[in-house]
């Protein structure tokens, strides 16, 4: 090729590639002013994991401007041309390390212990359309190296919901009804509960309904609580001596904070008291208000129960209150909180009456995971403070104290479990303790935390023979 030809290809060349190159930047100018005059994505996934799974809403995976994270190809799985008609899949694990070296204070026949409980939980998700859901997990509860083995801690692989749901506008609000085994929760869950804290979780076997409009939620339900037994695989059944009914009204926005109230049936065959045995029907009346307005927050509840047991009436009381004040300036942003509680207990044995408060269905997690105080025949009293490490590290520390609120009946723990000795005897002074709990969110799907309490008897308790206890429990949870 000589010089003449070769300046003219490369003429043609350079010519070429100038050409192309203002054939990119004219596609990329395209492409950017397309993607301007699009609209922003403004869809945004869901935070975390929700307490209760069947309320996590994945239809958002749908589009494809969501940024994608792992297990997302197993939280949305379409079933058809409709985005929102999809299976989500998804799956919990708790190992949680306890110990103990003084249950009951020592006066009852457990010994001290130190064991590992397991949970494991999977679940399928299914939505068809904006209007109805069917909701399946397994739950497999195991103790490892725990001396005194009870329902709350184990039950091998079984259905612990299994329900379907139906939402639908009504008159200018919202239908909602679920049938099948679920768990229901009310307010803090301080005596209507999923009863996360022990190992085995409580489900119902019901029917609920709701209708919510504008500030309004009215609720029913006629449920018989699951009962779990661990001999074997898909045991569980539910429990005919046992059923829970009634009805609720919630009103938001009422004045600074949400009101609601609650009327349920409480039926049971073959109940116990310390003064008492029998079929017991019971009512229970609640009115709660909670609410905040910065720096303040506060939860108050009340409960009434009537009703009988055998034939001795029932007559029995319990309020909780949480307040606290947000120092939202200081570092940490220190929570200084107060929490007072009481529960009733049985004045006068033999008189035919019924005074010891029924805690229903609790969470036992309330007052410590300890076990140590219970909901009956209770005074309490407990000052706090929380510091926020981290935005993704708290740190709990708090006091209690803890009377009884008569000495003719027993001191309680969680569960309704009788101090052996305790009734009739002593002073109304049941003793103190420490705790201090850290929780650490290691990101969306990992969750740690350590709890640790001391309990200081009282001089007549422990006159009775009971010793101080301690407390320590280290919690790791998965979750997608």
């Amino acid at each position: 090729m000589d010089r003449a030809t070769s300046v003219a290809a490369c003429a043609a060349l350079a010519i070429c590639g100038l050409a192309k190159g203002a054939s990119a930047l004219a596609a990329e100018a395209s492409a950017s002013a397309a993607a301007a005059d699009a609209p922003a994505c403004t869809a945004t996934r869901p935070s975390g994991l929700s307490f209760n799974r069947w309320q996590e809403d994945w239809s958002v995976l749908a589009l494809p401007c969501v940024p994608r994270k792992p297990f997302d190809a197993l939280k949305y799985i379409p079933l058809g041309g409709d985005p929102s008609t999809y299976l989500s899949l998804g799956a919990n694990l708790r190992e949680r390390f306890e110990l103990n070296n003084t249950p009951l204070f020592g006066l009852g026949s457990a010994r001290p212990d130190s064991y590992v409980i397991q949970r494991a939980e999977v679940h399928a998700d299914a939505r068809v359309g904006q209007h109805v859901q069917a909701f399946f997990q397994l739950e497999d509860a195991r103790p490892f190296g725990k001396d005194s083995v009870s329902p709350v801690d184990k039950n091998p692989l079984d259905i612990e919901q299994a329900f379907v749901a139906f939402v639908y506008g009504v008159g200018g609000g919202t239908f909602k009804a679920r049938v099948g085994r679920q768990e229901m929760a009310f307010d803090l869950q301080r005596f209507v509960s999923v009863r996360d804290g022990p190992n085995v979780r409580q489900a119902f076997d019901a029917l609920w309904a709701d209708y919510e409009i504008d500030k309004w939620r009215f609720i029913g339900y006629m449920t018989q609580p699951v009962q779990y037994r661990d001999a074997t695989t898909f045991d569980d059944v539910s429990n005919r001596h046992l059923t829970f009914s009634g009805v609720r009204v919630e009103r938001a926005n009422t004045g600074p904070g949400d009101l609601s109230a609650y009327w349920s049936r409480y039926n049971r065959d073959n109940a116990r008291f310390l003064d008492a045995s029998g079929t017991e029907h019971r009512d229970v009346f609640d009115v709660r208000y909670a609410g905040k307005v910065a720096p303040f927050d506060w939860d108050a509840e009340t409960m009434l129960q009537t009703g009988h047991v055998g034939k001795d009436t029932i007559g029995a009381w319990a309020f909780g209150m949480l307040g606290g004040y947000t120092l939202a300036s200081m570092p940490g942003t220190p929570r200084i909180g107060l929490q007072v509680d009481g529960a009733s207990g049985d004045r006068h044995p033999g008189d035919g009456r019924v005074g010891t408060f029924n805690p229903l269905f609790p969470n036992g997690y309330y007052f410590t995971l300890a076990g140590y105080t219970g909901y009956s025949n209770l005074i309490h009293v407990k000052p706090s403070i929380t510091f926020k490490v981290t935005p993704k590290v708290s740190l709990l520390t708090a006091l209690g104290f803890q009377w009884r609120a008569t000495t003719a009946d027993a001191i309680y723990g969680q569960g309704s479990a009788v101090v052996p000795g305790t009734a009739g005897k002593g002073t109304r002074w049941t003793g103190m303790y420490a705790q201090v709990r850290a929780d650490w969110l290691v990101s969306a799907n990992v969750a740690l935390a350590l709890e640790a309490v001391h309990f200081q008897v009282g001089d007549s308790v422990r006159a009775l023979g009971a010793k101080n206890a301690d407390y320590v429990g280290v919690e790791a949870k998965f979750g997608f």
